[in-house]
């Protein structure tokens, strides 16, 4: 027979309070505030952060308590308002939370002789042999070339993928080439200056040498820019008498690559989702510069 708990009983806070559970937003004051009872909709605030791994509801319910959660941009003062988890956007500390759990984002490092298309028309292979493995219909955002390996996003988020692979959104992205001769410092400041190509000027964000080889047949050259004109990262370094002989994406945003093995998949951690929806917000794309674009 089972002894009674000797923990007391801790009240919810709708428990403790005796306020009603629902809320609406007051935009005049900036904050969210209690509504009746009469027209429940949506699923609770504290529910919803505990369905999308953030916290548990009763620590979810402090976070609220402290101010440290809004949502649709007004910060929420008290716990127990309900949200639409396919509409509203929730913020906790500024960073945003994936509350729809339906989304998927998936990073995968991308063979080389891979076209970045779900169908490709010549039968070529194509990325359908990863996105197959999950119940979601997925796409990729952006792309890369048949001979360019390394980082691409699978996603089922088509306002998120909109966003990050638009030509004005100006995402950054980081490549590691293995080129032809020997690159010199002076070589590498030539590609951050700029240069006319025969599309308009170019210049990279960052660009270093990583290393060369002893006989000055190779050099690897590390290069960060946020233009995606086709085949871009190749022809600049055409430009500047280095071919590319191999290229890998290492960096899409604030996504790194890291250990993921050739042709391995991983979902995105939970901080991973909120830096990329960060920014993907349609605030952030209208404030970023032009460039972008949807090829390497």
């Amino acid at each position: 027979m089972s002894t009674p708990s000797n923990r007391p009983h801790i009240p919810t806070w709708e428990e403790a309070t005796g306020l009603p559970s629902t809320m609406n937003i007051d935009t005049e004051r900036g904050v969210a505030t209690s509504i009746s009872e009469d027209a429940p909709t949506g699923i609770r605030l504290q529910k919803v952060m505990a369905a999308a791994g953030v916290a548990s509801r009763r620590v979810a319910e402090n976070m609220i308590a402290e101010g440290r959660v809004a949502v649709n941009g007004k910060i929420v003062i008290e716990p127990g308002m309900r949200v639409d988890p396919e509409v509203d956007e929730v913020t906790v500390d500024g960073t945003p939370v994936q509350v729809d759990t339906s989304k998927r984002y998936i990073m995968l490092n991308k063979p080389t002789g891979v076209v970045s298309s779900m169908k490709d028309e010549n039968g070529r292979p194509d990325l359908t042999q990863f996105a197959r493995e999950y119940d979601e219909r997925l796409f990729n955002v952006g792309r890369l070339d048949a001979e360019t390996s390394g980082l691409l996003l699978l996603t089922n988020d088509g306002d998120a993928a909109h966003v990050l692979a638009h030509p004005s959104f100006g995402v950054t992205k980081t490549y590691i080439a293995k080129v032809r001769g020997k690159v010199t410092a002076q070589t590498a400041s030539k590609l951050t200056t700029g240069f006319d190509l025969d599309d308009g000027f170019i210049q990279a964000d960052k660009a270093r040498v990583l290393s060369s080889a002893n006989d000055g047949s190779s050099s690897l050259v590390e290069i960060t820019l946020h233009s995606g004109r086709n085949r871009i990262v190749r022809r600049m370094m055409a430009e500047v008498g280095h071919p590319v002989i191999e290229l890998v994406r290492r960096q899409f945003g604030p996504l790194h690559l890291g250990t993921l093995g050739l042709g391995q998949m991983r979902e995105l951690t939970k901080l991973e989702v909120g830096q990329l929806l960060g920014l993907a917000r349609p605030d952030a794309a209208a404030a970023a510069g032009e460039g972008a674009g949807e090829n390497e």
